[in-house]
């Protein structure tokens, strides 16, 4: 009998694959955020639905709704691609499994090359591209939840080697444009969390050995001239 944890990723890994098969059959660019990619790049977490964005500038709603419905994900609210186009997410659910799923519409620079710089990662038997850490942290700070400020700690301690300051630029840059500056709070919370970075350990040098010593570590063949 398989536990509850497992028919839950199980679900996942089905809606995701649904979700998947149907946004690349569009050619939109697309990619997972949310806990399923902070789960891809290491984090142990729990979750139970999946967040995605796609490029906003490459789709029409409609027709993105029309190409999920074949692989039966379909809206979870009533008017939702009125909804979508006011607030730029679109709220889903994977009929067969009941797994949620939001789609966001990415707009912005930032979202833009954050998809591009995606990579197709595993998650159980499915695949999808996926948000990498450093940008999966300015989408956690931006999000600013209690339980996005504890999975961007996560990352920066999983990650050491974060640039942190070009991560401060991003968010500050995308606080801005919300005219709001909760993500930068969160972020500071983050980083203060996980704590500054360790260095990375100091490779050891050989030590360097005079002439004399390199004469004396000379080895003479048996059969040599020298042995005999």
């Amino acid at each position: 009998m398989q536990s509850k944890r497992g028919r839950g990723e199980q679900k996942l890994e089905s809606a995701l694959a649904d979700l998947a098969a149907a946004l690349d059959a569009t050619g939109i660019p697309w990619m997972v955020i949310g806990g399923i990619a902070v789960i891809a790049r290491g984090v142990r977490r729990m979750t139970t639905d999946i967040d995605a964005t796609v490029r906003g500038d490459r789709l029409e709603v409609a027709a993105l709704v029309k190409a999920l419905a074949k692989k039966r994900i379909v809206p979870r609210i009533e008017n939702a691609e009125r909804f979508a186009l006011d607030s730029l997410v679109l709220l889903l659910k994977h009929r067969p499994t009941g797994v949620e799923l939001d789609v966001s519409m990415a707009w912005t620079d930032f979202e833009h090359q954050a998809i591009a710089g995606a990579s197709v990662t595993a998650f159980g038997r499915a695949k999808a591209p996926m948000a990498q850490a450093e940008d999966l942290l300015v989408f956690k700070a931006v999000a600013a939840r209690p339980k996005d400020i504890e999975d961007a700690t996560a990352l920066l301690v999983l990650y050491p080697r974060i640039d942190r300051a070009h991560v401060r630029q991003r968010v500050r840059q995308l606080a801005a444009l919300a005219e709001d500056a909760a993500a930068i709070d969160a972020l500071e919370a983050a980083m203060a969390a996980a704590g500054a970075p360790r260095p990375p350990a100091a490779r050891k040098r050989p030590k360097r050995t005079s002439a004399a010593t390199h004469a004396s570590l000379r080895v003479t063949k048996p059969g040599s001239r020298r042995a005999r």
